[in-house]
């Protein structure tokens, strides 16, 4: 083995002869081997020509991140690219072991400068590293592991050095930047992952209703401080409000007339640039969407055409979902086709790239916006922008078009709201209404859910009928029932179809083999129950309850309802008062009890439980109705 006695300070680029490096070790290996220092410096600095008494060490990796803090994405590194040629370089890499050479091909860093081992003592190649050098890796972007602020932004960098994500802590949401960390009430990592956030994206959607009603949001502060909101659109400043602690607050909104849609004109898929609103707080909040609040104004016919949704808020969002919808309904005002069904998709993150992938029954849309006639399109969305898809005029055949099942992909976090314009469930039961729900991420459905129907509001513990349509994620997906449904479908073969059992009042779960998400539909006033017109909400996985809820159940309604699923041995209250007389389903060990909510000032419920519930609110008024998941964890669940 040729000795290793080279001195690693001599000259980066520097060329010397091996054969007389090799001539200077002859005394250096005998007085290393007896301790004794015989001459020549062992700091670094310029060769004298002199050898050293000790085997040099590789320098430690350099702690510099090496990133611009204002980029938004995450940036790759290059381990060694154009490099300079630096043959018989007679500084020594060292191979962790005193004496032993550094193999051929082997990288090692001298401070922030990758050097390639020919296996001889020298190198072949070396390469400044901008970003910092880690020995076996050579360059890096950063400094592995690495945390920083940069004014109010958080860089951090991943554990080979390759990556790093930076991050705003954005002050509007209380929150600022510590050791190269978010922190605040209205982190990610305070907030967790539920329907409770603190930065949320209203949307209108396409409905008949009048101009004189107001879409508005219901936001409930969930915190024992103030909230202070700012609400935006398209990059301007729309309102400043705040919230007590413990309540909720009512805010109505302009309607954006693009995606409301003109209730005389046919409409079309379009892209809507900083169409939605963007609602942050500095406290973490609920927020209900009301499309519109209203059911009734003085000296005004009722709306007729109401529903709500549960927003989730952008910590929660993916890339991901499945849509539930409802069929286009063939109805004409003088011509014109006014009810297909719908859905919208909205970017918090600019450059955005949204793909559609129909299902059999939505590759007929309403082709503009960038989306075609058979449902297919590469969209890009900045933030704020919506894109929202309709379903397509079937003449003669109101089941053929319907969006319901098409998945969504995008490789940005979306919001993803679907429903309808204004249909009857069933088509011919009259009255028509709106439709409109969030979407949970694919990540967060499950294969086991509890579906109750709404109570009928008249009196007495009876059900009212409800429509439930189950949508496949994935194919040969089997279906089971507790208790057992007669008649009720058993296989959906291909992912994206859907399955409809018609009419039902009873309480069942619903088990599959592979995840699956569920809508329900109320039937229209003339189905029977004497109030309520059609309304949507999504059921809530099992694995997805919670122990406690604040939520919100509007003041203007003639009644408001919850549903409340529970194990049959959970001690539940609601509002502090305990919930008694469950009804047990099948054989599941749970049961729900559905319960008129007292009037209220704000309209503001709590739900407490020593064990998990799932919630839904709903409301009645003459010939209309809303209808919503009162909330709900949305953890990622494995497939």
């Amino acid at each position: 083995m040729l000795p290793t006695c080279i001195d690693r300070t001599i000259g980066r680029g520097v060329t010397l002869a091996l054969s007389l490096a090799l001539a200077a070790c002859g005394n250096e290996q005998a007085s290393s081997a007896s301790g004794t220092d015989t001459g020549g410096p062992t700091t670094a600095g310029p060769s004298t020509g002199m050898p050293t008494t000790t085997a040099p060490t590789t320098t430690a990796p350099s702690t510099g991140t090496g990133t611009d803090a204002t980029a938004t994405a995450t940036a790759t590194a290059t381990t060694m690219g154009a490099v300079t040629q630096t043959t018989g370089d007679t500084s020594e890499p060292s191979s962790g072991t005193t004496g032993a050479l550094c193999p051929a091909d082997a990288i090692v860093c001298d401070g922030d400068l990758a050097q390639v081992c020919d296996g001889m003592g020298g190198f072949t190649s070396e390469m400044p590293c901008p970003g910092g050098c880690v020995d076996g890796q050579g360059c890096t972007v950063c400094a592995p592991n690495s945390q920083a602020c940069d004014g109010e932004h958080a860089i951090v960098c991943n554990a080979e050095g390759s990556e790093q994500t930076v991050t705003l802590c954005d002050g509007v949401q209380g929150v600022t930047c510590e050791d190269g960390q978010c922190v605040g009430a209205c982190s990610a990592f305070e907030l967790g992952e539920s329907y409770i956030g603190c930065d949320y994206y209203p949307t209108v959607t396409a409905n008949i209703v009048e101009d004189v009603y107001h879409f508005a949001v219901a936001v409930a502060n969930t915190s024992d401080l103030e909230a202070n909101l700012e609400i935006d659109k398209d990059g301007m400043l729309v309102l400043n409000a705040t919230v007590a602690p413990n309540s909720v607050e009512v805010i109505t909104l302009p309607w954006d007339y693009a995606l409301k849609a003109n209730q005389f004109v046919e409409p079309a898929s379009l892209k809507a640039e900083g169409g939605a609103y963007r609602l942050r707080s500095d406290q973490p909040v609920t927020v209900y969407q009301y499309n519109p609040l209203e059911y009734e104004l003085q000296g005004l016919d009722n709306s007729f055409t109401n529903d709500a949704s549960l927003l989730l808020p952008v910590n929660v969002w993916t890339g991901d979902y499945f849509v539930v919808a409802r069929n286009t309904w063939d109805v004409f005002d003088a011509g014109v086709q006014i009810a297909p069904g719908f859905y919208t998709v909205t970017a918090s993150e600019d450059d955005t790239t949204v793909e559609l992938l129909p299902s059999e029954t939505g590759k007929l849309v309403i082709p503009g916006g960038g989306v075609l006639a058979d449902g297919t399109g590469k969209i890009k969305l900045d933030q704020g922008d919506v894109l929202e898809v309709f379903s397509a005029l079937t003449l003669g055949n109101p089941g053929k078009a319907d969006v319901t099942g098409t998945r969504i992909k995008a490789d940005r976090p979306i919001q993803v709201i679907s429903g309808h314009v204004c249909t009857n469930v069933p088509h011919d039961i009259d009255a028509c209404d709106h439709l409109e729900e969030s979407m949970y991420p694919y990540e967060t459905l499950a294969k086991q859910y509890i579906v109750t129907p709404p109570l009928i509001p008249t009196g007495g513990n009876v059900p009212k009928a409800q429509m439930v349509r189950i949508v496949a994620t994935q194919d040969g997906t089997t279906l089971t029932y507790d208790p057992p449904q007669n008649g009720a479908p058993t296989m959906i073969a291909t992912a994206g179809q859907y399955v409809e059992i018609q009419q039902t009042s009873a309480d069942f779960e619903v088990s599959a083999n592979n995840k699956i998400i569920i809508g329900q539909y109320m039937l229209g006033q003339e189905a029977g129950g004497g109030s309520g017109d059609p309304a949507m909400a999504l059921s809530v996985a099992t694995e997805q309850y919670r122990n406690n809820y604040l939520f919100h159940a509007p003041v203007n309604y003639d009644s408001n309802f919850v549903n409340i699923t529970a194990p049959m041995t959970a001690k539940v209250t609601l509002d502090g008062a305990p919930v008694v007389g469950f009804k047990a389903i099948g054989a599941t060990g749970f049961g729900v009890a559905r319960l008129e909510l007292g009037d209220n000032i704000d309209g503001n419920h709590d739900i407490q439980s020593d064990k998990p519930v799932g919630i839904s609110v709903y409301g009645y008024g003459k010939y209309t109705s809303y209808w919503y998941p009162g909330g709900l964890d949305l953890t990622v669940l494995p497939q």
